[in-house]
């Protein structure tokens, strides 16, 4: 048991005891504590909900006009979906796409499909409404990234491309035809989910280089390079990217020009120690950025100029993205998971704990808010909405492992270890676009069975 112990937490063990043959009361509290103590600086710039832009509410939609382009929802990260009224269980099952693959990632969605990349590498096209396969790509042995949706192109990354150890690759491929339009070998390995912003797109790698690319011919416009492997997306705001390293860091680019605008470091400074690494891709709102980190703690630095706004520890990793939203009745609140099976609803500006519930299990993926709901998923396979005012559980399954949900206002689309299934957010509302949908399935059924049998026929043709 306690060769188990130390096999486990090495790193925190060889530290404490580091610390304590340093002597003074400061090694005393992180060997007790596991953490430095929380920090909050109330002068930071704190920008009210009135003063920040704010995307309009997107009306349910089950047409091909809906769109969820990013892992996220928007540049800024904030996952965070509203809707025009509250959703409430029971949520009914509608259709399954049942697989063997790992799924980490959620789906994103646009021209009345979801495009979902699994752990394996492929790529799938899937209708909204009714769950058929459209089509499916094998683009490269392992990935580990959300695709991103823009004017009828996904822009995938990979951690492993075909054939190769080391290297990974960026790729955009057309969801009408699932060519590929352009691909990018990378000299490192990718799980950075892609930012699109405008004609460019965005993301980071483990040798820590990020790039920035043409979105319509792959071309480099810029690349920067940090000292730590970005894993996370990056994400925007006002014409600035924003992201977190395994160094510890985090840093502020220019997007146009990637120009470096500043760059911070995290704890560990009382102690001598280094940072602890960024994972979590990071979410912006009413001028700060939150993240959470390996080192057990949620950050909050000033969009402007990096400064430590405020730092809340949690009981371990914290390697889920959070979620940012101004909920009426309660405040800007950032709702994020921890290794320590806990979610949390931190006050935005102060870094106070609004909430806590206790989970189901460790919670490794990304929160998302839809409505008033926060969802979340645990590693034992769980995924649970909680009301966000509240923190009381609204409604749960024995499903999910990672990233949880997205919705297009109608339906509930969420992650399986290994599988799709879709939930009606709205069982009592016909649904226009069904029948439209299963009449063009039943056409491309047809032809896929007529060209397999010429296929079939072409390949016990004899050869004279």
């Amino acid at each position: 048991m306690i060769a188990s112990f130390f096999t486990r937490r090495r790193p925190q063990v060889i530290a404490g005891l580091v610390v304590l043959l340093a002597g003074g009361a400061a090694g005393v509290y992180f060997w007790v504590h596991g953490r430095e103590r929380n920090i909050s600086n109330p002068h930071v710039l704190f920008e009210t909900t009135a003063t920040v832009r704010k995307p309009p509410a997107p009306p349910p939609r089950a047409d091909r006009a809906f769109e969820w382009p990013l892992y996220g929802f928007t540049p800024a990260r904030t996952r965070s979906f509203p809707l025009e009224r509250p959703a409430r269980p029971p949520f009914l099952p509608r259709w399954a796409v049942r697989g063997d693959d790992l799924l980490e990632f959620s789906p994103v969605a646009g021209g009345g499909s979801l495009y979902l990349l699994k752990n394996n590498g492929a790529l799938y096209a899937i209708k909204r409404a009714t769950g058929f396969v459209f089509w499916k790509k094998k683009l490269g042995d392992l990935a580990a990234s959300a695709p991103a949706y823009r004017r009828g192109t996904l822009f995938v990354t990979l951690l492993q491309d075909k054939g190769r150890k080391n290297g990974g690759r960026v790729a955009a491929v057309s969801v009408q035809y699932a060519n590929t339009l352009w691909s990018r070998p990378l000299p490192s390995r990718s799980e950075s989910s892609p930012l699109v912003v405008g004609d460019s797109i965005y993301f980071g790698s483990e040798n820590g280089t990020i790039y920035a690319l043409s979105a319509a011919t792959g071309a480099v416009r810029w690349t920067a390079h940090v000292s730590g492997a970005v894993k996370s997306g990056l994400a925007y705001d006002r014409g600035k990217l924003f992201f977190g390293d395994y160094s510890g860091r985090m840093h502020a680019y220019d997007a146009r020009t990637g120009h470096k605008l500043w760059s911070v470091g995290t704890s560990g400074r009382a102690f001598g120690f280094g940072s602890g690494g960024f994972y979590a891709t990071p979410s912006v709102a009413f001028g700060r950025i939150y993240a959470g980190n390996k080192d057990g703690n949620v950050y909050s630095f000033s969009e402007r100029n990096g400064a430590l706004a405020w730092r809340t520890g949690t009981g371990s990793y914290v390697y889920s993205s959070a979620a940012v939203e101004d909920i009426p009745g309660v405040g800007p609140t950032v709702y994020v998971g921890s290794y320590d099976s806990q979610m949390y609803a931190i006050d935005a500006r102060t870094g106070s704990v609004r909430w806590r519930h206790r989970a189901e299990g460790r919670i490794s993926g990304g929160i998302q808010l839809i409505g008033d709901l926060v969802f979340y998923s645990t590693l034992n396979r769980h995924t649970t909405a909680l009301g966000a005012a509240t923190g009381r559980r609204v409604w749960s399954v024995p499903r999910g492992k990672f990233n949880p949900v997205i919705s297009d206002g109608r339906f509930l689309f969420l992650n399986g270890a290994t599988s799709l299934f879709a939930y009606d957010l709205r069982h009592g509302a016909p649904y226009p676009g069904l029948a439209h949908e299963r009449r063009l399935e039943a056409r491309l059924t047809k032809v896929r069975r007529a060209r397999g049998r010429l296929e079939a026929a072409h390949k016990v043709r004899p050869h004279h």
